[in-house]
């Protein structure tokens, strides 16, 4: 057992933990990232047999302001993972039902099953960011939210879910750079939400509110970890590695795979029937 967790120390160690220093670091050629995601993502898959075979519960939250990289970040995570086992959440605006819920009602029908893996592209500190930001709730349900919200996560966590907490930090200059980024190119234009501009313009509101909000449910129960997210790929590689590292995990052994010979019995031509099908123009 000391081999398996030594082995994995050794990758996730090779993986720069995001601080001040890491800012002078060079940026990663594209190779050397695709080399270092690759190893992480085997963990990652190495992370999701034990999590089904132990029947935990994960839940992996990230927040940040507008552009700060959580969207590709998630991404880098569960590309290479079965859906099944890491399921993304990412909730519109409440509906009007919604609205007279308990508020952490409509997150709570997503929290995961024994096996699975929850992460919420923003999620219930919502009311600590974008709805006290805007005025989507009132100060005394803001203030409410700060007071229940560690208790809350107490009660989850005492009862079997694992919480983990990423804040995505993207710098003034970055975000800017990012925003004119996506109004400027096809690609990226759908990522520009009506919260998005607002946002930009409101830059130290949500400066405050971010504040605000760790002052009061950064604990030891439920900690936040700060990424610093200027650098993409070096954000990416430093979340995954920390997510592994705060996770102890072991290797599940799995039994050899042997692929089996294809049986004749009933067999027939099976390809003629296909050839005058609808079969899609082969452009490339």
């Amino acid at each position: 057992m000391a081999k398996k967790k030594s082995k994995k120390s050794e990758v996730v160690a090779e993986v720069v933990e995001a601080s001040p220093e890491s800012q002078k670091r060079p940026k990663l050629s594209n190779k050397e990232y695709e080399k270092e995601l690759n190893k992480l993502q085997v963990e990652l898959c190495y992370l999701q047999d034990w999590v089904v075979k132990t029947g935990q519960r994960f839940i992996i939250i990230f927040e940040g302001r507008d552009a700060a990289g959580k969207g590709g970040t998630i991404k880098a995570i569960t590309e290479r993972v079965s859906p099944r086992v890491f399921k993304v959440v990412a909730l519109p605006a409440p509906s009007d039902r919604e609205k007279t819920q308990l508020y952490i009602q409509r997150y709570m029908a997503h929290f995961p099953a024994g096996g699975e893996i929850v992460i919420f592209d923003r999620s219930w500190y919502n009311r600590a960011g974008v709805e006290h930001v805007m005025g989507f709730c009132t100060e005394a349900q803001h203030k409410r939210f700060l007071q229940l919200c560690p208790p809350f996560e107490r009660v989850f966590i005492e009862n079997g879910l694992n919480i983990i907490k990423f804040w995505m930090e993207v710098s003034d200059t970055e975000q800017e750079r990012r925003f004119k980024a996506r109004i400027d190119d096809p690609l990226r234009q759908w990522k520009l939400s009506a919260m998005d501009l607002p946002s930009r313009e409101r830059w130290y509101d949500y400066s405050r509110a971010r504040d605000q909000m760790l002052e009061a449910t950064d604990t030891d129960v439920s900690p936040w970890h700060i990424v610093r997210s200027d650098n993409k790929k070096q954000a990416r590689l430093n979340t995954i590695a920390h997510l592994l590292e705060l996770i102890p995990y072991e290797r599940v052994p799995r039994k050899k795979v042997k692929l089996p010979k294809r049986s004749m019995k009933n067999a027939y031509d099976d390809e003629t029937p296909m050839a005058n099908r609808r079969w899609i123009p082969e452009r490339y």
